[in-house]
Order: C-alpha cells, then structure tokens, then sequence
C-alpha cells in the first residue's frame, strides 16, 4: 500500500518547504544552478512520495525507533542542494569582495601626501661652490656654472621634504644686501671654501659669525658645509670647527658642520637630510603648533 502525504505533511515530517526557502532566502545565483537545486529538492520530494512504505520497511527492517531515521535521511537529501546553494553564494560573495578590495589598492590609489617644503636661505663667499652643489641636488647640468650675481631659488627635492632654497650671491657688492633676503627662512645653509687661502677664509668666518648672531637666523638650525674637500689643500672638519670657534659661537643652537664635495653627492644628500630633521623637529616644537 502506497503512502500519500498532503503539503502540509511534508512541510512538516521532513521540516522543509523548498518553495519558501527560494523565495525567502535572498538574491538568487543564476537560473542554472537554481533549476538543479530544484531538481535535487523534487527528487528528495519524490522519494518521500512515491516509495512504497512497506516495501522500504522490507528492505529495510525498521522499527518504531529507526523510522525517524529515515525521515531525517530523506529530509538531508532535500536539505543538500540548499545548503550546497548557500555556500555557493557566499563563496561568490567573498571572493567579489577580496577582488574588489585588491582591485582599490592596486589601482585606485589616492594621491600621495604633499611633503612638506622649508624654506632654507644658502650663503657663503663667491667661490665656495654653493651653485655647484645644489644644481648637482637637482640632478642639472654642471656645464657653464657661474658664479650667483644676485640672487636664485632652487626646489631641491628629497624623500620626506623639499627644500626652497634662496642662494644669495657672495660677492663684495651683494653681501650687504643679504639680510634682506632673510625674512621667512626657516634655516641656514653656509657654505665655505676649506681649500682657499687665509685671508678668505678669516672672511668667511667674519659673515658666519654674523650670520649666526643675526635676530633673524639666530635661532634657526645651521647646516655648514666644509666644500672642496677633494683638493689637495682642503682643511678638515675638525679644523674648520676650531679655526671658527663654533663650540662656543653656536652653543645652545641647532647646526651641522660636515664636509662636501661634488665628488660625493651622496654624503651631501645626507648632510642635507639631517638639516631637514632638524627643520621637522624645529617645526614640531610646542612654540609652533
């Protein structure tokens, strides 16, 4: 004898109503894999159905306790592809978010933070290499160089900052003008000859004295550079730094003596770089903000 069940019992012996779950589970894959979950959900129907009931008991020998079994056998058939449905979509789903997500980081990257710019004043005799040094930071030609009549600004460019820098001429006739180009630099770069003679170097020490004690750089950090140290009558750092009387002259102020040379921009990019520390610590300052 066949067993017929009414909607309402499957709905209730097997806990499942597939109708409802496709029509209450959301936004649905495609039309192919929902025809094949319905496929699976009429075959676990079908069973249910159309399966003699004595001639499963016979093949199966269940009593009273087994036969909830089956119903949760058959109820796992009609269960499957819905679930194997749900795992699909958020599958799908995870993975259009991790491509989106890498997509944005690779190819929509929003513009780089603006470095900060400094605006630094350059000074030094006529001679001292000043020119020299910053068109090489700036990667231009060092054919035809000579020597700032009056005055040029330079952006030299570094990894975390750029440098705005004012080079004033170091001629007789224009250092008397330099204090007017002071206003609104935030650092000093002196630039000297280690090789010249006795006479220009006592000068230079006389403008670096002055530039040190001037109200408007005095408090600013100093970058001092000992040029022309691939000639053969170039002094050290270490006598420059006696012979100007820094340690006393510059107590209690920011300043950097080291050498240079175009023969090694590399250590003049460091020199320069640790100005710009001293630039970013003087900006940091609770004064300041």
């Amino acid at each position: 004898m066949a067993v017929t069940l009414n909607h309402s019992e499957e709905r209730w012996h097997f806990g499942i109503c597939w109708n409802e779950l496709i029509e209450d589970k959301g936004p649905r894959l495609s039309d192919e894999v929902e025809d094949c979950c319905t496929s699976f959900a009429a075959l676990g129907l079908a069973l249910t159905k159309c399966v003699c009931l004595p001639t499963v008991l016979s093949a199966f020998p269940l009593g009273p306790v087994q036969l909830p079994w089956l119903a949760c056998l058959l109820s796992a058939v009609t269960l499957l592809p819905w679930m194997m449905s749900e795992c699909l979509q958020l599958s799908f789903a995870l993975c259009r978010i991790g491509f989106f997500t890498c997509f944005r980081a690779l190819c929509c990257k929003g513009p780089p933070p603006p470095r900060p710019e400094y605006d630094v004043v350059c000074i030094g005799l006529t001679g001292a290499g000043k020119t020299s040094l910053l068109s090489r930071l700036c990667n231009e030609g060092a054919d035809n160089i000579v020597p700032t009549t009056g005055f040029s600004i330079k952006a030299v460019p570094f990894q975390n900052a750029i440098l705005n820098v004012k080079e004033l001429g170091g001629a007789d006739s224009i250092k008397k003008y330099w204090s007017r180009y002071y206003q609104g630099s935030q650092g000093v770069i002196f630039v000297l000859d280690s090789a010249s003679s006795d006479e220009d170097l006592e000068m230079a020490r006389t403008e670096l004295h002055s530039a040190l004690q001037h109200p408007q750089l005095c408090t600013l950090p100093f970058l001092l550079l000992a040029n022309h140290q691939d000639k053969p009558a170039a002094r050290s750092v270490q006598e420059i730094k006696k012979y100007f009387e820094l340690e006393p002259l510059a107590r209690g102020k920011s300043w950097i003596l080291e050498a240079s040379s175009v023969d090694n921009m590399e250590a003049v990019r460091e020199s320069f770089t640790q100005l710009i520390s001293l630039l970013e610590e003087k900006d940091t300052e609770p004064g300041r903000l």
